[in-house]
């Protein structure tokens, strides 16, 4: 049997590359889109990402362990996998479709998934739920961030 980070990684893993699914004629778009001046931190958004996905990997890994199999930890496995799935849907469906609009909504619905989540965790694991912290400070600053985008991009809503 293999041990749960296994699976739990590999799974996370996964969805992540689900964030390849951008189209190169996407990618103009988002180029040429006016981004707040006080952005200089773009260049260490995938790392950022990165680091934030493999905290929630690891919660997810310390939820079951805490309570392996049992129905309430397959829903939260459930609700683990919806929050990385609304995350990582973030990139291409704003390019595909062109639209700030739908990255912010996006982006608040993981927020408000993810606060959902901290929450449920909790009352489980203290640990698990400290490790969706940044999670928790980061999603709000995304979605700030494209909000702002929508402001200085009036067109591309």
């Amino acid at each position: 049997m293999l041990n749960s980070w296994i699976v739990i990684g590999g799974i996370a893993f996964l969805v992540a590359l689900g964030s390849f699914l951008i189209r190169p004629r996407d990618i103009p778009w988002a180029a040429r889109l006016d981004r707040p001046r006080w952005l200089f931190f773009e260049p260490a958004i995938p790392l950022i990402w990165t680091v934030i996905f493999a905290c929630g990997a690891w919660s997810a890994v310390l939820v079951w362990q805490a309570e392996p199999g049992s129905l309430r930890t397959w829903a939260l496995m459930g609700l683990y996998l919806l929050v990385e799935v609304v995350t990582v849907a973030y990139i291409p469906a704003t390019l595909r479709l062109r639209s700030l609009s739908v990255g912010t909504v996006l982006g608040a619905l993981g927020m408000l998934l993810g606060i959902l989540l901290a929450f449920l965790v909790w009352r489980i694991s203290q640990p698990a739920a400290l490790l969706l912290l940044p999670y928790l400070l980061w999603s709000p600053i995304g979605t700030y961030t494209t909000r702002r985008m929508i402001d200085l991009n009036p067109g591309e809503s």
